[in-house]
């Protein structure tokens, strides 16, 4: 006879969180007559008292959804910025979201990983070097349906901001600045939300799959401190669109710190089209902004993918690029970079060393444009880039085959496919570094590594994303 579950799905909770495990997810730890029952529920802090509603419910856990927080805890400090989902952790002492960020990668590394050394072999725990406002992109939604925090209830009526934690109809309006983007723009964010409805026009509906406003992407340049503003709307209300009036609204905003204004439109019907797909019209400026990392000039489209926190990036690559650097024995002449994307890698690695060919082989050939631009741009001439799989790499290139010493990858969230890696494992370096924007998957992947004869030296962890769970980890793995 099956065992009676002590929680059920849908049912609400009310618990005080006692820990955090990797990735954010908050532990309650509940006594019972059955012995002790833990409930993990995401974007929670130690201490706070919730609500959660069960979404799994199994005989010795359950997974929640957070609904609110009914009490703060007592580590938590006051903020001056506008509470938003995508950071949920910004009444967090930074000291203590380091500690947790610490702790948990090191658990994870020991228990998926099966590595015993986890915190022996740690090099560095590197933050970033802005606390707030690091972004460089962000992306908001209008919306029919708005959500009130005070009443915790939905409304019908025009919003822009950010949807609320947990779904994906209803937007809360963002008021005032949020501490992560731009305090100019965001502070405006009422002004550009009253200029829309003032005039009538409506936000995007996702359950009637109708309505003219849609998302508002905005991009910035820390080199330039300037800024590319992306409008997508449908084409419904096109006809009394005020883009003269829209135009001076962004430039009063920005002044001479706007670079570019353009007007995307998009008629998918689903809720989660790409806000750059479309038929666009430059209103204002130029459609790109210019970046620098470490000394590289980078060229940013609103279609082009770029470290989101480009300070902190510059000293994620620099600890990469040690770790490729450091053995002097490596005599064989290529380096390969794979997962390369637009280039950004293998440029700073072609910058260090002259000495040596860079490839870089991604299987996006747009990206392989972009890189091949880029490079051209800061005038490096030792790199080529292969719009090619991992696997066929050196089947159509043998001429690499035993010329590869160290190998760079920087794969998606979703870490490297196991056939992949099998792949990059024949391809016979002697030497690999791992950046991982995921550590679950990377640990994953030490097990394959280490019984394929690659060891982990040591590796460090990036605080890309300050006020989330997100860590970013590099390792070095060398064969033995």
């Amino acid at each position: 006879m099956p065992q009676e579950r002590l929680f059920h799905r849908n049912q609400r909770l009310e618990i005080v969180i006692d820990d955090l495990a990797f990735e954010g997810k908050g532990i309650a730890k509940i006594q019972t007559e059955k012995g002790q029952f833990v409930v993990f529920v995401p974007n929670t802090i130690p201490g706070q008292t919730v609500q959660a509603r069960v979404i799994k419910a199994k005989k010795t856990y359950a997974e929640t959804k957070l609904e609110r927080v009914l009490k703060r805890s007592p580590v938590e400090v006051e903020q001056p910025y506008y509470p938003i989902p995508g950071a949920p952790y910004i009444t967090l002492p930074i000291a203590e979201q380091h500690r947790y960020k610490r702790q948990t990668t090191i658990e994870l590394f020991r228990r998926i990983g099966k590595l015993e050394k986890a915190e022996a072999l740690l090099d560095a725990f590197i933050p970033s070097p802005e606390l707030y406002h690091y972004r460089n992109k962000m992306e908001y939604s209008f919306s029919a349906v708005g959500y009130n925090r005070e009443k915790d209830e939905n409304y019908d009526g025009f919003a822009l901001g950010f949807k609320k934690r947990g779904q994906w109809l209803a937007v809360e309006p963002l008021q005032k600045d949020s501490g992560l983007f731009d305090k100019e723009l965001e502070d405006a964010m009422p002004k550009i939300q009253a200029f829309f409805r003032d005039r009538n026009h409506s936000g995007w509906h996702g359950k009637h799959h109708s309505g003219f406003c849609r998302f508002l992407m905005v991009k910035k340049s820390y080199a330039t401190n300037s800024l590319l503003v992306n409008l997508t709307t449908s084409s419904s209300e096109l006809d009394r669109f005020d883009k003269k009036g829209f135009t001076a609204l962004i430039k009063d905003i920005l002044g001479d710190r706007l670079a570019g204004l353009l007007h995307t439109v998009n008629d998918d019907l689903g809720d989660r089209p790409n806000a750059t797909d479309g038929e666009r019209e430059v209103l204002y400026g130029k459609g790109e902004l210019i970046e620098n990392i470490c000394g590289l000039e980078f060229r940013i489209s609103p279609e082009s993918f770029f470290q989101t926190n480009p300070r902190s990036a510059e000293r994620l690559y620099t600890k990469a690029l040690d770790y490729v650097f450091e053995s002097e024995a490596d005599d064989k002449p290529v380096i390969l970079d794979l997962f390369s994307g637009t280039g950004t890698i293998t440029q700073l690695l072609a910058q260090r060393s002259r000495d040596k060919t860079i490839i870089g082989v991604e299987i996006v050939p747009e990206a392989v444009e972009d890189a091949r631009s880029t490079a051209t741009l800061n005038g490096l001439d030792n790199l080529d880039f292969y719009a090619n799989d991992v696997g066929k790499f050196l089947l159509e290139n043998p001429h690499y085959s035993g010329q590869i010493g160290t190998l760079i990858m920087d794969p998606p969230r979703a870490g490297i496919a196991p056939k992949t890696l099998r792949k990059i494992i024949r391809l016979g370096a002697e030497r690999m570094v791992y950046i991982s924007c995921n550590p679950a998957t990377q640990a994953r992947d030490m097990v394959t590594l280490e019984g394929n004869g690659y060891h982990l030296k040591k590796y460090s962890l990036v605080d890309q994303f300050p006020h989330t769970a997100h860590i970013e980890s590099v390792g070095l793995f060398e064969r033995g």
